[in-house]
């Protein structure tokens, strides 16, 4: 029989569970031992939407250090922790998951205005208007759905506004508008499976999509047949990522999907080729891929409120029309930035075009702010 010779060896599979109490809920995260309190900051990144070095973590009233292992922290399993959160240290919508943003149907009793004085013109002069002007106005009407009216305006429509509504779904109908050039569904009740892609990408004409403030957490692949598209507009979802398809949208020049959950951007979105402003501020980005690099006619990138700790190694050398960068809260410093080959060039052409506005806020100061290009 053997004796005891002392403590046996951990098992480096092993995992223990910690209990994380952040705004009243426990979080808990499993996770090895072995792991230093950093690594566990960034598992609670997609739980808090608080960046790490936002995190103050507190055990026994002690606050924890980053390098230090969770043994060497006495943490074991079951172990309780405080998370405290620095003010501004977020990305996405911040600590709290905010929902879309959509119109009670209260409003239709509401104020009168555009939205009700349209809703008293017979519809029949109201299509007449519409297909006189080529728009479909039709924002803040509590509407649930797309009236039935809009199909019969065929090729005569060329916008149409549902903005501020109710509506569930993009229906296949939609195909009938066969000269429609702009679509805004913002701020209404949509969902993944609620667009019937198959009609909407019949569209060939279309060169705006705005689709923002819904509950959207994915975009069909059938994005990418969209190829007249020259802005699509995606903000304040729940998009975890876009489809690899994107990169076949070559005539888009702007792409604002800011305020998601976005955590990979496609490689292929370095085939957009026309992009001239991208926004993927306040999400849950680390990185972006080396092939934004290739984007030539790129002018303003916002990455502000995501995990950013580094950018595309050329992104300074070949995008050379680029003079707007946010970089507002993020782990990207300017000793980093100043490393990358044409930062120079870069920071020359942004003293450029926003000097005015920075002498205006800061005054004579000429250090490079990384939220100073955000407005």
């Amino acid at each position: 029989m053997e004796a005891n010779s002392g403590a046996s060896e951990p098992n480096p599979n092993a995992t223990i569970t910690i209990n994380v109490k952040f705004s009243g809920v426990s979080i808990p995260i499993s996770i090895s031992p072995n792991s230093t309190i950093k690594d566990l900051k960034s598992l609670l990144l997609p739980s808090t939407n608080v960046l790490p070095r936002g995190q103050k973590l507190i055990f026994k009233g002690k606050v924890l250090e980053d390098p230090m292992t969770l043994t060497a922290s006495k943490l074991t399993n079951g172990s309780k922790l405080m998370l405290v959160a620095s003010q501004c240290l977020y990305q996405g919508d911040g600590p709290v998951s905010k929902k879309a943003q959509v119109v009670p149907k209260s409003r239709k009793d509401g104020h009168s205005g555009s939205s009700n004085d349209m809703k008293k013109i017979p519809v029949k002069n109201r299509m007449e208007r519409w297909k006189a002007t080529g728009v479909v106005a039709l924002s803040e009407c509590n509407l649930e759905a797309i009236p039935d009216e809009v199909w019969v305006c065929g090729s005569s429509a060329r916008v149409l506004d549902c903005n501020k509504n109710s509506i569930k779904n993009i229906p296949n109908e939609i195909a009938r508008l066969t000269s429609l050039e702009k679509l805004f569904i913002n701020a209404n009740e949509i969902v993944d499976e609620s667009i019937r892609w198959e009609g909407l990408t019949t569209l060939k004409y279309l060169t705006v999509l705005s689709l923002n403030h819904n509950n959207l957490t994915t975009l069909s692949s059938a994005l990418g047949s969209l190829t007249s598209l020259r802005e699509l507009h995606v903000s304040n979802n729940k998009l975890s990522g876009l489809p690899n398809e994107i990169g076949h949208l070559t005539q888009l020049e702007v792409l604002r999907a800011n305020n998601n959950r976005i955590s990979i951007v496609s490689d292929s979105t370095g085939n957009c080729h026309s992009l001239v402003e991208v926004d993927f501020s306040s999400n849950f980005l680390s990185e972006l891929p080396e092939t934004f690099s290739s984007l030539s006619n790129l002018k303003a990138l916002y990455l502000g409120n995501n995990g950013m700790k580094s950018l595309p190694s050329k992104l300074f050398k070949t995008c050379l029309q680029l003079s707007t960068l946010d970089l507002h809260n993020t782990e990207i410093t300017i000793d980093l930035l100043r490393q990358f080959e044409g930062w120079d060039n870069f920071d020359e052409r942004r003293r450029s075009k926003h000097q005015k506005q920075i002498d205006f806020r800061v005054g004579v100061s000429r250090d490079f702010d990384e939220g100073a290009d955000k407005n």
